[in-house]
């Protein structure tokens, strides 16, 4: 039978007959439109989510959100994520803000904004009892569809806030992820050691975890380098920053681990520090690293015999330039202490502010201090307390402890024993011979119903922030705020 001669819709009724003709010419010609467009996505001025990626990791965001943008008002999931995620890298709270509206928008039919929806308000401060809720739904949904990345914020919601999920119990469910041999549960393991503070008793363990996920999870290059660096193995540190330097020229690892792993080698908290060749592998990565500058200077400061002042504030101010709020921040720090600089409050202040409301904690803390210090000229406590408090919730350890002081002092503010008491108290998860002494003073000071007051304003307390704090480190921060690596490529 020749078929190019047989009439299209031969053997049906006329109606019928109209109707699958006039079907089949539709088809053609959609067809023909979809043929036009792959053929134009090329072309210049069109968003393209290809040249949106690679632009992404060559460090151009400007114009990877300029096609991440047109295309997600088009209405493409995919680049409504990508959209997000730059959103999200900027730590600026009205951009996370927008970030959360853009990955809801996408994410009744994307599993990656689903996933990345869930890690955002697992880790939001202020979320509420609900976007928790939300959260544990997201990333449990999000999971099932086969998103990586998932079971870690999982368990931080589960470590973090015990009272928002009485029913699970976070060991038990770790054992069970791990008894099924999901890879990430290992890492949520790890995560539970540093939340209880029993990481250095379990360093054998972390060890084995991140060793057999190393290829897979390159945030367990930061946690053996915390290992060997707390062991003072020195040969096992340099054979792992040679597996390092090699994974990053193949392009496996992004430069982020290579600086994240070199502020490890840099944290004198940790053993013996090798700051000479963190400096080497940050100047290897600064140039398609914007941060790596910032990391730079803190590591000039921190060690000033590795550069002079000039040379600071050169990586200051490429920091800068590149808008990266930890600049402004470790700038703002500078003209607080005096020390590197000449001391001057009001540039102090506006470096800060810059960096606070950039989404830097620790400049809160600054803040508060130039405020309950009076630096200004003037003592301001209701600043005072708001940076504090602020700085407190957001983890920064030595705030409960000036809070302590303002409300036991009581200069430019009315003395509160209680709140003092109470912030005494949460002082001491990172605890000093002054804010041991200063708690001892205020339990002697407080009436029976005082005590009773401030003990419930202090469960009150612990429950809004959460079980974890800044010892959770490296880890818990990739959970919530880093894509696997390698799960964006097309």
């Amino acid at each position: 039978m020749n078929l190019a001669n047989y009439p299209v819709g031969a053997g049906l009724p006329r109606d019928n007959r109209r109707r699958f003709t006039d079907f089949i010419a539709g088809q053609a010609r959609s067809h023909l439109c979809l043929t036009l467009v792959i053929s134009l996505a090329g072309c210049a001025g069109l968003p393209d989510q290809r040249l949106a990626n690679e632009a992404l990791k060559r460090g151009d965001t400007a114009l990877a959100e300029q096609n991440y943008r047109q295309l997600a008002d088009l209405g493409y999931s995919e680049a409504q994520v990508g959209l997000a995620d730059i959103q999200m890298e900027t730590r600026d709270p009205a951009k996370l803000k927008q970030a959360e509206a853009t990955y809801r928008a996408a994410a009744d039919i994307s599993p990656r904004a689903q996933a990345r929806l869930g890690r955002l308000l697992a880790a939001k401060p202020d979320a509420s009892d609900a976007e928790r809720q939300e959260a544990e739904t997201l990333l449990k949904k999000a999971f099932a569809n086969g998103e990586g990345n998932t079971l870690i914020p999982l368990a931080m919601l589960y470590l973090q806030y015990p009272q928002s999920f009485p029913s699970t119990h976070a060991q038990q469910q770790i054992d069970q992820w791990r008894a099924a041999g999901y890879p990430e549960a290992g890492l949520a393991q790890i995560l539970l050691y540093r939340t209880q503070n029993t990481y250095d008793q379990h360093l054998a363990e972390v060890e084995r975890i991140c060793k057999a996920a190393l290829t897979t999870t390159d945030i367990c290059y930061v946690e053996l380098a915390t290992v060997y660096q707390k062991r003072g193995q020195a040969d096992q540190q340099a054979a792992l920053l040679e597996q390092l330097k090699s994974a990053y020229q193949r392009g496996a690892i992004p430069a982020t681990r290579v600086d994240s792993t070199a502020r490890v080698l840099a944290d004198r908290s940790l053993g013996q520090t090798d700051e000479k060749t963190a400096q080497a592998l940050l100047e290897q990565v600064a140039p398609v690293n914007p941060g790596s500058w910032v990391s730079l200077a803190q590591l000039l400061y921190d060690f000033p015999e590795l550069g002079d002042t000039d040379k600071l504030m050169a990586y200051i101010d490429k920091g800068r330039a590149a808008e990266q709020p930890r600049a402004e921040l470790l700038l703002g720090r500078l003209y607080y202490e005096g020390k590197t600089v000449p001391a001057d409050a009001q540039q102090a202040e506006t470096h800060l502010l810059s960096a606070a409301n950039a989404g830097e904690v620790s400049a809160h803390y600054y803040l508060g201090q130039l405020y309950r210090r009076g630096y200004l000229g003037n003592v301001d406590p209701q600043k005072a307390v708001d940076h504090l408090l602020s700085a407190a919730r957001g983890g920064q350890l030595s705030a409960d402890y000036a809070l302590a002081q303002l409300f036991s002092e009581g200069h430019g503010i009315r003395q509160d024993l209680v709140n003092a008491w109470v912030f005494s108290q949460l002082a001491q998860a990172n605890p000093s011979d002054q804010s041991r002494e200063l708690a001892a003073q205020l339990d002697q000071q407080l009436t029976p119903a005082q005590k009773a007051q401030a003990e419930r304003l202090l469960q009150q307390e612990r429950q809004a922030r959460g079980a974890i704090g800044q010892g959770a480190g490296a880890l818990a921060l990739q959970a919530v705020q880093q894509p696997v690596e390698g799960e964006d490529s097309l």
